[in-house]
């Protein structure tokens, strides 16, 4: 046998082991009872669907900072971190691909730019919709934390049984 084929092997993960978890930043920005929304194109997950500006925690970044991140990739506008509330965190069973992901909600207080659609590729538009009245096609969690944002919840959970 060749040494340099021998490669420790991992033992299989026990319910022990340290959950590790996808980490989802979105920005809920509202005005006058209405939310920005957009319609997801050329996507893996939920294309043509509505959901709030978003994307995941890279390795290495804080939240704050993910945040701050997707907000300029994908609106073209400058969030300082200090200006992010922390309006909703959920727990989310994905039903797809059976990963656990908690999904954090920020608010900012206030931003610099003009919003506007700075990923067409990936966003074929963005619209303002009334919190009470969310178009058909909205991503089913989203539509769940906005309610849940909406009656002051900061805490929810979506896909676990019981």
């Amino acid at each position: 046998m060749n040494p340099e084929d021998i490669r420790p092997s991992t033992p299989p993960a026990s319910a022990s082991d340290p959950l590790t978890l996808v980490v989802g930043v979105h920005l809920v920005l509202t005005e006058a009872d209405r939310v920005l929304l957009g319609r997801r194109r050329n996507t893996r997950y939920a294309a043509g669907m509505w959901h709030l500006p978003a994307g995941h925690m890279e390795r290495g970044e804080p939240v704050t900072r993910s945040m701050t991140r997707e907000a300029e990739e994908e609106l073209g506008i400058t969030v300082a971190e200090e200006d992010l509330l922390l309006v909703h965190t959920l727990h989310l069973l994905d039903a797809d691909d059976g990963r656990s992901r908690l999904q954090l909600f920020f608010r900012p207080t206030r931003y610099e730019g003009r919003l506007r659609n700075a990923e067409p590729h990936k966003c074929s538009e963005l619209r303002w919709w009334p919190l009470d009245g969310l178009p058909d096609g909205t991503v089913p969690y989203t539509a769940h934390a906005l309610a849940g944002i909406t009656r002051g919840n900061t805490l929810s959970t979506v896909g676990w049984a019981g």
